[in-house]
């Protein structure tokens, strides 16, 4: 694989990296997790490169996208993730978008895709419940045709950032008498609708990033319905693809060991750096060595995708070491850092004559540990990753 850039890409990386560096608010770099943010401020880099064009180099063209080549996109995430940006949400762009201008009909595009683009409507993503995680074929969730509107009633749960979310795109059962896969709907459900209720739930970090959603005699217009009904499941399988390519976050875990290896550079074990001690250093070689060959795997999963075919079972495989990655390098800092880890403080929160006790770089890292806890679960558990793999790669 040819890894090198050609002078027009390096010119576009230099284009990159001045726009962000001209262009990213400073003071969104002292925020650490989204449980901690407003939505104006979670939403303030997207209505930047919503204005730029900016905002969904992965889409195409005629819907807003920005025509980039593979490596001009593996750039922009490269040069985003050295610039340390507020990750953009995943949920309108990456998620339900391509649900839409892919098997929608031409009113739902012109509908949905505006508002989502300029970040206008903020979307969460109603698929998990309280005995449909993993099995996400086993919701109960009921959807019922009455007239040109469905009635709605049940109950989700792990659903982020719904507590700011206007629309939420939700799996329902429409035929209780089919099998599970074949009795599942795709509905676009309006959040200020009667009958929904929002209900926090606080992670063990402390955050407020999910929340478990009711639904009660929820009307919902059949116009909202996406593709036809009872073949949701292909749909929900199509964005899970794309949800999962996104979650290996490739990029960020390189600039997340750059930051781990200056830590254990910081750090001293009887008066020498901790990352010249035989056992970390093992333990960072095999993250760099790990992270290398998950990069190769996005690299051909990108050219795939730039010839017109979309992420398939392999998604599952950039999800599984995305995501031990993403928990082995947090459970490495709070290792080097050591009980000073344990210390969180919002910088935004200090007063002139407080401090952090400990280095800066150790605030916050049991939270973000455990935080990312949640990684190998979301988007599908990796336990059925592997089940997938084995089936549609392997054959077994």
């Amino acid at each position: 694989m040819d890894m090198s850039f050609s002078p027009e890409d390096l010119a576009f990386r230099d284009e990159v990296r001045s726009f962000i560096a001209e262009n990213y608010p400073k003071d969104l770099k002292s925020r650490r997790t989204r449980g901690e943010m407003t939505k104006e401020e979670i939403l303030t880099w997207h209505r930047i490169l919503y204005k730029k064009g900016w905002i969904v180099p992965h889409w195409p063209v005629e819907y807003g996208g920005t025509g980039w080549t593979t490596t001009q996109r593996y750039i922009w995430n490269e040069e985003n993730a050295r610039a340390e940006t507020q990750a953009l949400l995943p949920f309108g762009l990456a998620m339900v978008g391509p649900v839409i201008f892919n098997y929608g009909n031409e009113e739902q595009k012109k509908r949905f895709l505006p508002g989502i683009l300029s970040g206008d409507d903020w979307w969460c993503q109603g698929y998990s419940e309280p005995g449909a995680g993993s099995d996400l074929a086993g919701l109960k969730t009921r959807a019922v045709r009455e007239g040109d509107h469905y009635v709605v009633n049940g109950h989700k749960i792990w659903t982020t950032l719904a507590q700011y979310a206007d629309w939420m795109f939700c799996l329902v059962r429409t035929d209780p008498n089919s099998k599970p896969q074949e009795s599942i709907s795709f509905l676009l459900i309006d959040m200020k609708t009667p009958g929904i209720t929002v209900r926090p739930i606080i992670t063990m970090d402390g955050a407020h990033e999910v929340n478990e959603v009711f639904l009660e005699d929820v009307k919902v217009p059949a116009e909202n319905l996406i593709g036809e009904e009872n073949k949701g499941w292909t749909y929900a399988k199509f964005l899970l693809g794309n949800e999962r390519s996104g979650i290996a976050g490739v990029s960020r875990s390189k600039k997340a060991i750059e930051r781990l290896k200056s830590i254990a550079t910081a750090e001293l074990v009887d008066g020498a750096p901790l990352i010249k001690t035989d056992e970390f250093s093992r333990k960072v070689a095999e993250l760099e060595i790990d992270l290398t060959a998950l990069e190769v795997t996005e690299l051909r999963t990108l050219a795939a995708e730039s010839k017109g075919r979309g992420p398939g079972p392999e998604a599952s495989i950039l999800k599984i070491k995305g995501t031990e990655i993403q928990q082995r390098i947090t459970e490495l800092t709070l290792e080097a850092v050591g009980n000073y880890g344990h210390v969180n403080v919002p910088t935004g929160e200090l007063t002139g004559n407080e401090f952090i006790a400990g280095p800066d770089y150790s605030n916050g890292s049991a939270q973000n540990y455990f935080n990312m806890r949640k990684t190998s679960i979301y988007g599908g558990s990796n336990e059925i990753q592997h089940n997938i793999i084995a089936k549609m790669v392997l054959g077994l």
